[in-house]
């Protein structure tokens, strides 16, 4: 589900309710990075709210840390949840 390719993280997938405790998990490898943590999700096939909440999850660990995070190629149905629940404007998207 996630791949590295260089200083990028390549996410693959579904990312809904039923894999999200999993994508967390595998997830735990980027937050001991230094830098900028660039996520592309072109990869993501399936979205729920359950990505949502991990998107805000992500902000949260690199805010923490002091790390910048990006994220790249957004799936329409992603960026229209994140429009709904009114929280697109609290992560990076590019």
């Amino acid at each position: 589900m996630i791949a590295r390719n260089g200083g990028r993280f390549d996410f693959s997938g579904p990312l809904t309710i039923a894999t999200v405790s999993e994508w967390l998990r595998e997830s735990e490898a980027l937050f001991a990075e230094d830098g900028v943590w660039e996520l592309n999700l072109a990869g993501v096939e399936e979205v729920d709210s359950a990505a949502v909440s991990l998107l805000l999850e992500w902000a949260r660990q690199a805010a923490l840390r002091g790390r910048q995070l990006q994220l790249r190629n957004l799936p329409e149905n992603l960026q229209c949840l994140l429009k709904v629940y009114d929280v697109q404007e609290l992560l990076p998207a590019a």
